[in-house]
């Protein structure tokens, strides 16, 4: 039970140092640059529809499964 919290733990600071850099970085659509060095690791706004895609499939999958 240790090994599994500890490996969320461990995504979710991954995570979290990974989105808190990429925060502070510049990002190459707002300069209007695209070979600038200093891009996102992340495109944010892609994660994020992917997370809203992903929160949907399960939501109509569980209403399929609790239909039955």
């Amino acid at each position: 039970m240790r090994t599994l919290f500890g490996m969320i733990l461990g995504a979710l600071l991954l995570v979290g140092g990974v989105y808190v850099y990429d925060s502070m970085q510049t990002s190459a659509v707002a300069n209007g640059q695209v070979g600038q060095t200093n891009r996102t690791i992340v495109n944010w706004d892609v994660a994020a529809a992917d997370l809203k895609a992903l929160k949907a499939r399960a939501h109509e999958g569980w209403v399929k499964i609790s239909s039955n």
